[in-house]
């Protein structure tokens, strides 16, 4: 097959935040949320440099050397680099036109951002003693030009780049360094203001102002200051010497990441040219360091979190509990009786809270085991554990380590979990993520043992369940009970290999047996089209890029099975050959929430194999990770996916077209009904609430 018949991922991938800019674009976006959007794409744009700039880097060093390396390699990755940058730059701008025109409309809001020239006597007085109150404690100058080496800059952070001298001379003038505190201290500062106004003021900015009284000891009369921020390679490098634990691997990789070599760099374009050609120079930086001039502002990241001003903001809607739990004494009780499905952020996520915290006090219940990938800064979920393992529950918890930037979180935890309150817990598997998210919990009654639990699309995390659309389906199903123990008897025991993995029956499994599972589902659906039976496949990704499942659908799509794909970020398949442009269309959803459950329909002749899992389809997923589908054997529950799915195709407010230009085309609406799938998502759902609610009334 041709190499052109795929989208390379990353240029894909930065289509995809291309869709997020657009929402920061939309007027029908409230000014609050087209903010956040802007902070999205800036973090997402920082995490793309950290790691898949940093790797396709690493590809050109190491070109040489690919065979003797255990990596995928890109064919030309100093190609993709080339364009990359080409991509950036262009979006950069658009990045700084949008925000300029947000500007504009803060103004019209009376919402000013007030920079250090633009102060009353009032708010000058104020900012003075802010600074001295509050930000001089946590401003440390660096003088880098008497340093040998150039200091450590952290890679979150930004830096005033400063230029002092006399007013009347352009000889003797010094360069300095000041890390712009924002964790510590906040990025914005709120102004005393007029009635009616807010008057905003960057952390940056007041430290601009506050310049001449940093450097008093020189006695200069000049000052400018330029914000610069570095983006560096974020990969940990586990080594493999056998005489350190895992743990300690972990340790000195995050350490090492300190060292990581700069990916890119981006600067105020009004920076002092001297100044930018010494940091240049110290940074050791070239050409194809990715040196990118930008405006005033960096680290936008922090405007996801800007100040609520606004006059005119919508509420986000808030979850609402199940229908099956509205009056439910126990969650426990209702779950040993029928499965039940959440869909998150819709439904409240206390529910999962409430699970775990019922089983840490009920006498009959033994044990609770739980994967856990990201957690919240202060997880309810590890709260409920330890008071289970105080109640004398036995505990265990899959800590992943590798899970990119929360490794030190994960470590914390660890401590927390095992030193402090004596939990069991599993470190994962080398050269393996553990990324299914899983929780079994036996109980006995009456010398019965029963078993309950969940598999889940996305993390066990409070936060982030507010903003990420995912499915979790409680159940006490044995076949997946018993999947779940072989699933804790490997990670407890990897080092015996995947034998209790390669046993599971109902659950799809990655690595071992998944990819086989959707190739056969694949061919089944091949097999229905060419006999005439109903066919047809309906997936729903973050992101699809594993060139043989791809080639798995295009080979479906020539032999007349419809295709039906939503996929939110990666997407690397061509739409526009043959058979695909015919029976194939795929759109990606980019809106309030975001899109994070990955679901599989198989038609299977007009009886639909439905799936929901954690695993995209990536090679990383598919191959170097534990991940798990389980199968929706309800027929409620089933018929539940369907509608949803296909409130999420009807879609043509935020749906967006998935071509092979990476044009990112709205789905036309013209004299259509306009459906925005996220709303009327929540309608169906909560309608549902409100329908029991009218039957226990009566």
């Amino acid at each position: 097959m041709s190499k052109k018949k795929f989208i390379q991922r990353d240029i894909s991938w930065l289509s995809f935040n291309a869709r997020v800019l657009q929402e920061a674009n939309d007027p029908t976006v409230s000014l609050k949320q087209r903010i956040r959007f802007l902070g999205i794409f800036s973090n997402n744009t920082d995490e793309f440099f950290r790691v898949r700039v940093a790797t396709l880097k690493r590809m050109v060093e190491f070109s040489a050397k690919r065979k003797l390396l255990n990596m995928h390699m890109e064919e030309h990755p100093q190609k993709i680099l080339d364009e990359i940058h080409t991509i950036v730059l262009q979006q950069q701008n658009e990045f700084n036109r949008i925000w300029d025109a947000i500007l504009e409309e803060l103004k019209r809001e009376k919402i000013f951002l007030v920079d250090e020239s633009h102060l009353t006597k009032e708010q000058l007085a104020f900012v003075k003693n802010y600074f001295d109150n509050t930000v001089r404690v946590n401003v440390i100058p660096l003088m880098i030009e008497s340093l040998p080496q150039m200091p450590y800059l952290r890679d979150k952070s930004i830096y005033l780049g400063v230029v002092m001298r006399k007013k009347n001379s352009a000889y003797q003038q010094k360069y300095a360094l000041i890390e712009i505190p924002a964790k510590a201290v906040g990025r914005f500062v709120l102004l005393p203001s007029k009635e009616e106004e807010s008057h905003i003021m960057l952390l940056e900015d007041v430290i601009r102002a506050n310049l001449p009284n940093i450097f008093s000891y020189f006695e200069y009369d000049y000052f400018c200051a330029h914000v610069f921020k570095v983006t560096k390679d974020a990969e940990i490098d586990i080594d493999n010497d056998v005489s350190t634990t895992f743990v300690e691997k972990i340790e000195k990789g995050l350490k090492n990441r300190r060292k990581g070599k700069p990916v890119r760099f981006v600067y105020d374009k009004e920076m002092d040219a001297g100044l930018l050609e010494y940091l240049i120079r110290r940074l050791n930086l070239n050409r194809k360091s990715n040196i990118i001039p930008g405006g005033r502002i960096h680290n936008f990241r922090h405007f996801m979190d800007f100040p609520d001003v606004f006059h005119h903001t919508t509420e986000r809607r808030k979850p609402f509990t199940h229908p099956d739990l509205q009056h439910a004494q126990r969650i426990t009780d209702v779950i040993l009786k029928q499965d039940l499905m959440l869909h998150f952020p819709y439904h409240s996520f206390n529910a999962v809270i409430d699970l775990l915290r019922e089983a840490a006090i009920d006498p009959d219940v033994k044990s609770i085991k739980v994967t856990a990938y990201r957690l919240a800064p202060t997880s309810k979920i590890i709260n409920a554990l330890i008071n289970a393992a105080r109640n004398g529950k036995e505990v265990v918890v899959m800590l992943e380590l590798k899970a990119r930037f929360d490794e030190e979180a994960n470590l914390e935890w660890k401590k927390v979990l095992e030193e402090e309150e004596g939990i069991k817990v599993l470190l994962g598997v080398p050269r393996m993520k553990i990324h299914a998210k899983l929780c079994i919990i036996k109980k006995r009654v009456k010398h019965k043992i029963i078993q309950y639990g969940f598999v889940s699309t996305g993390n066990l995390n409070e936060d982030t369940a507010k903003v990420y659309g995912d499915i979790c389906l409680f159940t006490t199903n044995r076949n997946v009970m018993a999947d779940i123990n072989r699933i804790f008897r490997y990670l407890e025991f990897w080092k015996l290999g995947t034998g209790n993995l390669k046993l599971c029956k109902t659950l799809m499994v990655c690595p071992t047996n998944m990819r086989n599972e959707i190739n056969a589902l694949i061919n089944k659906e091949i097999k229905n089209a060419k006999a005439g039976k109903k066919a047809g496949i309906t997936l729903k990704l973050n992101s699809l890029s594993d060139a043989p499942l791809i080639e798995k659908l295009y080979d479906a799509a020539a032999t007349g099975v419809p295709i039906q794909l939503i996929v939110r970020g990666i997407f690397c398949a061509q739409m526009d050959f043959g058979k695909m442009r015919k029976n194939a269309s795929a759109i990606s959803i980019v809106d309030e929430y975001l899109e994070h459950a990955r679901v599989m329909i198989f038609q299977n002749e007009g009886n639909p194999k439905i799936y929901i899992s954690s695993a995209d389809w990536m090679v990383r997923n598919l191959d170097h990770r534990v991940e798990v589908a389980i199968p929706v054997l309800n027929v409620k529950l089933r018929q539940e996916i369907i509608d949803i799915i296909n409130i999420q195709l009807s879609d043509n407010v935020k749906a967006r077209i998935l071509d092979s230009e990476l044009s990112n085309n709205y789905v036309p609406h013209s004299g259509k009904k306009q459906i925005r799938s996220q709303i009327e998502t929540y309608f169906y759902l909560y309608k549902k609430t409100q329908q029991q609610i009218e039957i226990s009334s009566n």
